[in-house]
């Protein structure tokens, strides 16, 4: 999962992409966001993420693509859902969307984007969530809600794919397990731990039950800076700092909870608790874009000793 909002150019994605597909990545996420969020580099732009991903999906073959999220405020789900439709049959069926209810103030002002309070927002993203699953599906689609009114929708054509997956994030609350379970293929939860990914796990695959639906694809997203030794790990860790104004020293030595540091070994013993924990994919979120022999590390190394 690429942060596109860190400057990352077109020939960076290509690289990004074709680095991937030759290590054997499967899916390359990337955030969805119009401008750099810590204030510090507005120099750091980012290319729309559904026009990159339209792309990547022309020059590739085999590579899943996707969001990590959109959010809900910046689209009207049936401009979503078209833009989400159109990039699968570029792909032929290779789309993942993931979808969340927004949180950057700043980038929302800056482009005009509406940004109401968090409670409007999640109603936003289940309207959504709804209207974008129904524009997929066959036949016509009426929708009225809060938000939203759409009479006798026939979008036409539907995605390749049957069913578009779709990813809800979230720290597994009652609503979010809610709109995960009724709408969702996959729930991701951020910088969760072994015993976090569990009992989160554990809720989700409640609420699926409830919902008469087998569980949804479980995943966790977190930072991994792995090395071959110690001394790879202690220029990527540096690297990382750097490019984000952390302290390298004590990234090293106390690094934010989730995050995975250390040797191969040391990376494959933690990344293996999570899949014991029942996690089934790791979504790697990679700030150094340009460090294409961590990626490969990631494809031969790292994936094949957990799968």
């Amino acid at each position: 999962m690429i942060e596109g909002q860190e400057g990352v150019t077109w020939p960076d994605w290509l690289a990004l992409a074709e680095t991937c597909e030759a290590h054997g990545v499967p899916t390359l996420l990337r955030s969805d966001h119009y401008m750099n969020l810590d204030g510090r580099h507005p120099e750091r732009g980012s290319l729309d993420a559904w026009v990159t991903i339209s792309a990547l999906a022309a020059v590739t073959s085999s590579l899943r693509l996707g969001t990590m999220v959109s959010p809900a405020t910046f689209r009207h789900p049936s401009q979503l859902a078209k833009v989400v439709a159109s990039a699968d049959h570029v792909s032929s069926g290779r789309i993942d969307l993931g979808l969340g209810a927004g949180w950057h103030e700043r980038e929302h002002a800056a482009f005009g984007f509406p940004f109401p309070g968090p409670r409007t927002r999640f109603d936003v993203l289940q309207e959504q969530l709804a209207i974008v699953r129904g524009a997929w599906a066959g036949g016509a689609f009426s929708f009225t809600g809060e938000h939203y009114t759409l009479s006798e929708l026939d979008a036409q054509p539907k995605p390749v794919q049957p069913r578009v997956p779709i990813i809800i994030g979230g720290a597994a609350r009652p609503r979010s397990v809610a709109l995960a379970a009724r709408y969702g293929d996959e729930y991701n939860n951020l910088y969760a731990d072994p015993g976090q990914a569990r009992e989160r796990r554990e809720r989700i695959a409640a609420a699926c039950e409830r919902a008469g639906r087998p569980p949804l694809r479980f995943s966790v997203m977190t930072v991994i800076i792995a090395g071959r030794d110690d001394g790879e790990v202690h220029d990527r860790a540096h690297a990382l700092a750097e490019k984000m104004g952390h302290d390298a020293h004590q990234l090293l030595s106390d690094p934010p909870h989730g995050w995975i540091l250390g040797t191969t070994e040391s990376v494959i013993e933690r990344l293996s608790a999570l899949r014991d924990a029942g996690v089934d994919r790791i979504v790697c979120q990679q700030f150094v874009h340009d460090d294409l022999d961590h990626v490969a590390l990631i494809g031969d190394v790292l994936s094949p000793a957990v799968a």
